[in-house]
């Protein structure tokens, strides 16, 4: 998916180097939760952390609140979020982080440290607003303690606060439904707590009979963020469904652009990720009892390392979808083209992720056989193959066939040779190769991918040795063996899973 408008214009900001004078930029945590000195960079205002439960993600965003001064009446400390409990003692643990402050200022690097019975290191602290915000912890309001009371005859409001326009507009955004009015209202039952009152199409309703989504969301956005500060949210996609996931992070990255914030948040969810450029990607994982900080994920990496299913023998990690087509094509005109059902293809988002995954390969630190490839375009690196061509997948597609003909192409998409031979050729005048598909795709009015996997295929025919296709099949097969999987397997004995992105079927 295309990037959001308001995550363009906070990328193009950031990209600058203009605003945003105070700024996280990393931080190391070592001695809690079984963190070891690992860093974790800040590299976009909004970075989004991923992993699965209990590797850590929750330690970031409250190690990131202990190293702040804070600016409230009632500031936070290390104490508060890693307490001694009767079952725990925390010693020898330490928060390091690189602050910078100031449009021409370096970076300074601060920490809080617990070397035996106490955390020192509070009043040197960098002054901050944190703002901390755990959606999972915000219940629907009747299951609230003290919220039943006020659900009864005779109760009467009191006061309340009312959200500004700009607020409401704000949820209504994010909602995508039109309020009216909205306020957090108090009673005379208990004059601290409140609660969330909507008024859509003139009537007025209460937490206690709209959505959770819809509490967590006025309760969230109607907090008053000064500039400046650091937004951490926990949990970010809670009670949302998919199109309010996407809105919200349109939402934050419009306030990160115009108060100058940076956004931390904790998700399990593709569509938050999917909103974000790589760089604000992180995931989170446990190899071998160490933590494994991996930055720039694509969102069905993020996911395929969480899911529960049982998936094939291998899985076979990819740059993008596109790759994966390429690969999936080859394999299928090779001597082991019923490797085809055996394996997965896991697109992997940048290059760089891909060259970490290769060590990780290399050192068997995945729970089953996994092979990695790079782009063509990309440098050699340990662990990795690199496709064939030398160059990114899209233009030795295209300029291959653009020397042996495009009339294959056409007869498999059922277009005139001379239609399709013009569509791609006026493609590959476009300056970015990315968009060469597209473009010659709205050309001949057919699905992007089915003209990609159509090039593919036709690209292994005509341009690509079969001795080519064996290699690449070949070393697939090879580390299933190696990982004590089965030369041959009959079709029947494999059991069905749709793969994450179908490439082809044959």
């Amino acid at each position: 998916m295309s990037i959001s408008k308001e995550v363009r214009l906070l990328q193009s900001r950031w990209k600058s180097g203009q605003g945003w004078p105070k700024r996280l930029e990393w931080i190391e945590i070592e001695g809690l939760r079984g963190w070891t000195g690992q860093r974790v960079e800040f590299q976009f205002p909004i970075v989004a952390l991923v992993g699965e439960n209990g590797v850590g993600k929750s330690t970031i965003l409250q190690a990131v609140a202990a190293s702040y001064k804070g600016e409230t009446a009632r500031p936070q400390f290390a104490s508060d979020f890693f307490p001694d409990t009767p079952w725990e003692q925390v010693e020898s643990a330490t928060i390091r982080a690189s602050i910078r402050e100031g449009p021409t200022s370096g970076s300074e690097t601060t920490s809080v440290r617990k070397p035996s019975d106490r955390w020192r290191g509070n009043p040197e602290r960098k002054a901050r607003n944190v703002e901390y915000v755990d959606l999972r912890r915000i219940q629907p309001i009747a299951a609230r303690t003290g919220y039943a009371r006020m659900a009864q005859r005779g109760v009467k409001e009191t006061n309340f606060e009312a959200f500004d326009t700009d607020t409401v507009d704000r949820l209504s955004g994010v909602m995508g439904r039109r309020y009216d009015l909205a306020k957090l209202s108090r009673t005379d039952v208990d004059e601290t707590r409140t609660v969330p009152v909507l008024s859509k199409d003139g009537r007025w309703f209460s937490g206690f009979h709209g959505g959770a989504g819809e509490t967590a969301m006025a309760e969230l956005l109607q907090q008053k963020i000064p500039k400046y500060s650091i937004l951490l949210i926990d949990e970010v996609e809670t009670s949302l469904h998919p199109r309010t996931q996407r809105r919200l992070v349109r939402d934050i990255a419009t306030l990160c652009r115009t108060l100058e914030l940076q956004c931390i948040l904790t998700t399990h969810s593709p569509y938050v990720l999917d909103e974000l450029p790589p760089e604000g990607r992180i995931y989170i994982m446990d190899s071998d009892g160490d933590k494994k900080i991996i930055v720039g994920v694509s969102p069905a990496f993020a996911m395929s390392k969480m899911d529960d299913e049982v998936y094939p023998e291998a899985d076979v990690y990819t740059e993008d979808e596109r790759s994966a087509t390429w690969v999936n094509e080859i394999v299928a005109l090779s001597k082991q083209r019923d490797l085809i059902v055996r394996y997965q293809t896991v697109p992997y988002g940048a290059a760089n992720v891909g060259r970490s995954l290769g060590l990780m390969a290399k050192e068997k630190r995945f729970p089953r056989p996994s092979i990695v490839f790079l782009d063509g375009d990309q440098a050699p690196s340990e662990g990795c193959l690199v496709l064939p061509g030398g160059d990114a997948p899209e233009r030795v597609v295209f300029e291959g066939l653009s020397v042996k003909g495009f009339d294959g192409v056409a007869a498999r998409l059922s277009r005139s040779a001379s239609d399709c031979t013009d569509a791609c050729t006026a493609a590959m005048l476009v300056s970015d190769h990315h968009e060469w598909i597209r473009f010659a795709a709205d050309r001949l009015a057919v699905p992007g991918n089915v003209l990609w996997q159509g090039l593919c295929a036709e690209w292994c025919l005509r341009c690509l040795p079969e001795t080519e296709a064996n290699k690449l099949g070949d070393a697939i097969l090879e580390i299933i063996v190696r990982y004590g999987g089965s030369v041959h397997v009959e079709l029947r004995q494999v059991p069905f899973q749709r793969p994450l992105f179908i490439g082809v079927n044959k």
